[in-house]
């Protein structure tokens, strides 16, 4: 959520950041209902001073002999009686346009960094930096979803016939392997700091909204109809929020967690796109990466995050490449965003494995997550980034197409091995 503060002071340049966006986003509406707000609270204080100032004016008069029914105390006591019904009127009206303010302020995305290039759209991206060129074969290789289904360790007939299409079955090795990568990342991320949890896959809307899932994406989440419950789209949204409404202690920051959990998407508006396969699944697994840390930091552990995510595909020999997104292409709450994009051999090309994002405050703003330095008054809210680290189906699809042999069987990544107790599928 932005700054409202910022936006009273600051309205031409919040605009100007908001319109790198490339969206169609107008503060006017926020800026019209905050100097009304404003203008009822001086109103709502002034009579409130004056009602204060006319019941003790009462007080004194009384004690000074007037007459408790006489005409002056009669009219003193009538204009108070006029003040209390205005400010029954007023107190109402300030109410509703504060929920309104509320409501506009959630539909803004958040303000992208200075430093994130500009950009209308993922063409745009800026790609930095190759990894493992090395690896990449010319050589033809099979779809990961054929290989999988010859192998018998995918199968998407018998998922469409208990749930619906875009499910996948795995079977035999290929549930084993699911397990390993996702024992794997695990393993690797906690050696390097985090702390893993193991949260609700079931959240409340409240959640949604305090990671900027909700009101925005609504159409793209399960919600359990019965209950105020969603199923998860990502890790990110229990792991921040279990911190929601707490002041934290800068002694505990940065907090570092690490979690696996399925995830849940409908991927609305993505009719047609790569329906074959593990890419767009609306049920996959996932191990996420979540920070919580003090502002001054929030830069530097953004490059870590990203690194941590990066040491699996390397770890793993997978050929990628990252981007810093541009501003038309980041996401909602994301300030700066770096993708991780793996090597698909079959297609010929690079696709998204992991979105390593920074908030700033953003998020913290909406789940109202605060810390308190010590020796210094009041709070701040802190700053929250997470990242994929990575999506589980994506990186299986990469491992079954990058590590195919001509005699039709996957070699299993050393780094694997060791969970899975063979060297070939």
């Amino acid at each position: 959520m932005l700054d409202l503060k910022l936006i009273r002071n600051n309205p031409e340049q919040v605009q100007k950041l908001l319109d790198r966006r490339n969206g169609n986003y107008d503060l006017q509406p926020v800026i019209d209902l905050d100097r009304q707000t404003r203008e009822l609270e001086t109103s709502r204080s002034q009579l409130s001073a004056r009602g204060n100032e006319i019941g003790k004016s009462i007080g004194q008069k009384i004690g000074k002999g007037a007459d408790p029914k006489g005409a002056e105390i009669a009219q003193l006591k009538a204009e108070g009686n006029e003040i209390k019904t205005k400010l029954s009127e007023l107190e109402p009206q300030e109410k509703e346009f504060k929920a309104k303010i509320a409501d506009l302020l959630l539909e803004l995305p958040n303000l992208p960094d200075e430093s994130t290039p500009l950009g209308k759209g993922e063409e745009e991206n800026v790609e930095l930096r190759r990894w493992g060129d090395e690896y990449i074969s010319d050589r033809q290789v099979l779809p990961h979803w054929e290989i999988g289904e010859k192998l018998g360790i995918l199968d998407f007939k018998r998922a469409v016939k208990v749930a619906q299409s875009r499910f996948v079955n795995l079977v035999g090795a290929g549930a084993a392997l699911e397990r390993a990568l996702i024992s794997f990342m695990l393993d690797t991320q906690i050696e390097a700091g985090y702390l893993e949890v193991m949260p609700p896959v079931l959240v409340n809307s409240v959640s949604l909204q305090g990671t900027s899932q909700l009101p925005k994406f609504a159409e793209d989440s399960f919600q359990c109809s019965n209950d105020d419950l969603w199923l998860t789209p990502t890790a990110e949204v229990p792991v921040t929020n279990l911190y929601r409404d707490e002041i934290i202690e800068d002694t505990e920051l940065p907090i570092y967690h690490c979690a696996y959990t399925p995830c849940f998407r409908r991927e609305a508006g993505s009719a047609g796109r790569d329906s074959r396969g593990l890419i767009r699944l609306h049920q996959f697994n996932k191990v996420e990466l979540v920070k919580i840390v003090a502002p001054e930091t929030s830069d530097d552990e953004h490059q870590a995050l990203v690194a941590n995510a990066e040491a699996i595909l390397q770890a793993l020999k997978l050929p990628y490449r990252v981007l810093e997104l541009c501003t038309g292409d980041i996401g909602f709450g994301a300030a700066k965003c770096y993708d991780l994009e793996v090597w698909l051999p079959a297609a010929g090309m690079y696709r998204e494995i992991s979105s390593c994002s920074n908030f700033r405050d953003f998020q913290a703003r909406r789940a109202n997550i605060r810390f308190k330095q010590a020796g210094q008054k009041g709070t701040q809210y802190a700053h929250t980034l997470n990242g994929s680290g990575l999506a589980i189906g994506r990186t299986m699809a990469a491992v079954l197409e990058n590590y195919q042999q001509a005699d039709g069987t996957i070699r299993v990544p050393d780094a694997l091995q060791p969970y899975l107790k063979r060297e070939v599928l």
